[in-house]
């Protein structure tokens, strides 16, 4: 796991560009703090950097890497798995390897399959790959999106680079950030593709880019090259018995979690108090020999605490158990700021900085590899949005509406966040999809709160712009027609928030944050074409999120947890109590004070003062919530300003 940065241009590349490649890679040092490459070619204006987290081959690993006759380079953020196949098959067919390293496949399976070589490629990873006789730029995001890559396009110059600091860091491409990208961040959904700064693009999972040179131009090209695929609604084999479903999910994530185990270096996992991360340390304990070193965040309020069941699970696993005690001073002040930073766009919960916590205990126990449990609720329905939407659309109305009051009941804590206190629709997703999917209307509800404290100038310049239409607009219509309502669900999430959020602030950023890599299983896309193959009813049954999971980790499962219904892991927000209050009214006072709101450009100050007021003396739960989560993003945007935009101006300064 790594960071890679670079540009291709057509201007004379200045006998400077070593040093700025420098710069800009090392803007990534805490993705790869154990080497570091570079490839410069001024005969064609390209530069290529790489810093290096060493996990697999810690001799000869070492990037970037080259064909044979060194015309193609490649350098590499991720893992590819099912390598050593891969390797082996390669070896037979007249391949010549030069490393030991997984990454090094990419580069003869281009050789031998051009542009379809990505399809045998295996695991999370964004790489570049440069083509010296084409002369063509592959960048290359895995099939989720869970590794970041970001690109700039200029006039004569495109820039890349695994985070966007890395972006910024050359003098050629400004900071700025994006007004309607900061809408959407008040309302906490990204479009897909979208970064939060002018100009600077993230490349969308499943996608390449291929820049091309033609006439001294370049040719920039997005292709997809795989999605998330549900069969029609009529498509499913219901004639296959429930068991066999069950025993393909086990095998599938058996297979997956073996191969994320493969490192030269020890692998623990993350262990919360729900069944995804629980089933991975069952299986990894199963399968493993010694115990599996699992880490494990605890929180100060009992109503959002799940280590009493990772204890449990830790026991019956007998893992080695590590536990992270977090109260408010851990999750504001220093280690806000820095998750900011890392994450490059905002968040509305705590639990990013609760994750960067726990990155940064993983590395001091020496640990530089975890597996986890991110993406079984996107594959199996597991979240309360999705089951609402399961109940309210394929469910009697009888039957649903008994059902629906126990999920609000279930979920009253979350009201505000994760699911609306009232139904609401939009348009365009009721074009697209047939209804406006449940994950999205708490969201909605935010926009209307948010969007009037933005400053007038940004006001006029969004008032023709709606932001949900372009959420909308992102769906792939010929996925989600005939579709049954939890495909439409799970596929519209999986699209927008799962990159966009989980696999961002929950994932990658606050894990590389502290240069520790995680490893996500569940998003192994051949469990994912296995699970979209099972029917709805078996993945919501009844009142049962994640049927045929449970099932399938049945054995490996406490009885207690096995029962239990999805419980939504996030931070205490900072209404919860007295000393996170005192601690967020910090923050506020730090950056989101008059003079620094007045400085950004980005609110009212006048508006933001009075929004300050209204959340100190609001009493409602359901309102608090809500608004606890759009404090979040307010001082995210201006921390972003902060980091960024401030931070460039001085240095152009300079």
């Amino acid at each position: 796991m790594c960071g890679i940065a670079g540009y291709i241009t057509n201007e004379p590349l200045p006998d400077h560009t070593r040093r700025i490649l420098e710069t800009m890679t090392n803007e990534l040092e805490h993705r790869g703090p154990d080497g570091h490459g570079f490839h410069v070619d001024p005969d064609r204006g390209l530069a290529m950097g790489h810093k290096r987290l060493s996990i697999i081959d810690l001799e000869t690993g070492a990037q970037p890497l080259y064909s044979h006759d060194r015309k193609n380079v490649l350098t590499v953020n991720g893992e590819f798995y099912d390598y050593k196949r891969i390797r082996g098959d390669l070896a037979l067919r007249g391949a010549r390897f030069v490393t030991k390293s997984d990454s090094e496949i990419a580069l003869h399976l281009y050789e031998r399959k051009g542009l379809d070589f990505v399809h045998d490629l295996r695991g999370e990873f964004g790489f570049a790959l440069y083509d010296g006789r084409e002369d063509r730029l592959v960048l290359v995001r895995d099939r989720f999106g869970i590794k970041p890559l970001f690109y700039y396009v200029a006039d004569e110059a495109i820039y890349y680079g695994s985070e966007v600091k890395a972006l910024l860091a050359h003098p050629a491409v400004p900071a700025e950030l994006d007004p309607r990208a900061t809408l959407h961040q008040l309302m906490h959904t990204m479009v897909p593709g979208t970064s939060a700064f002018k100009g600077i693009r993230a490349i969308k999972p499943g996608h390449m880019i291929i820049i091309t040179r033609k006439n001294g131009r370049f040719d920039v090209k997005e292709e997809l090259y795989w999605d998330l695929t549900f069969p029609e609604r009529n498509d499913y084999n219901r004639e296959v018995p429930n068991q066999e479903y069950i025993d393909l999910v086990r095998a599938k994530l058996l297979e997956s979690v073996n191969f994320r185990l493969e490192a030269d270096v020890p692998v623990g996992c993350y262990l919360s108090g729900g069944i995804d991360s629980c089933s991975m340390l069952g299986m990894a304990s199963s399968v493993q020999q010694s115990p599996v070193k699992a880490f494990t965040i605890s929180f100060d309020h009992d109503a959002y605490d799940e280590s009493k069941i990772a204890i449990e699970m830790a026991e019956r696993t007998q893992a080695d158990h590590e536990i992270l005690n977090l109260a408010a001073e851990d999750l504001y002040g220093d280690n806000y700021v820095k998750t900011v930073w890392h994450a490059e766009r905002t968040f509305y919960n705590t639990l990013g900085v609760a994750k960067w916590c726990m990155s940064r205990r993983v590395h001091e126990c020496g640990y530089k590899v975890v597996v986890t449990g991110e993406g079984a609720d996107e594959l199996f329905g597991g979240y309360p949005a999705f089951k609402n939407d399961f109940l309210l659309h394929e469910t009697s109305p009888d039957e649903a509406e008994a059902l629906r009051k126990k999920l609000e009941q279930s979920n009253a804590l979350f009201r505000g966040a994760i699911l609306s206190e009232s139904q609401m629709s939009h348009e365009a997703f009721e074009d697209k999809c047939g209804f406006t999917p449940s994950w999205i209307q708490p969201w909605m509800q935010t926009l209307e709160i948010a969007r009037p404290l933005l400053h007038d100038n940004l006001l006029e310049e969004l008032s023709d712009y709606d932001p949900i239409q372009a959420l909308a607009d992102t769906i792939d219509t010929k996925q989600v027609r005939g579709r049954h309502a939890l495909d439409i669900a799970q596929y519209t999430w999986s699209k927008t928030m799962l990159e966009g959020q989980i696999l961002n602030w929950g994932g990658d950023r606050v894990d590389m944050a502290n240069s520790m890599e995680s490893r996500p299983a569940f998003l192994d896309h051949h469990v994912a074409e296995a699970a979209v193959t099972i029917p709805p009813e078996l993945r919501v049954r009844g009142f049962t999120e994640k049927w045929v999971l449970r099932e399938a980790m049945k054995a490996v499962l406490p009885e207690t947890l096995y029962k239990r219904q999805k419980f939504a892991f996030m931070a205490p927000p900072g209404h919860t109590d007295e000393r996170k209050r005192v601690a967020l009214q910090k923050l506020i006072n730090n950056h989101m004070d008059r003079e620094h709101v007045e400085a950004a450009g980005i609110f009212d100050p006048n508006r933001i003062e009075q929004f300050v007021v209204d959340y100190k003396n609001d009493k409602d739960s359901v309102s608090l919530v809500r608004k606890d989560a759009l404090m979040n993003h307010l001082l995210c945007l201006q921390l972003l300003h902060e980091h960024f935009i401030e931070a460039k101006q001085v240095v152009s300064n300079v």
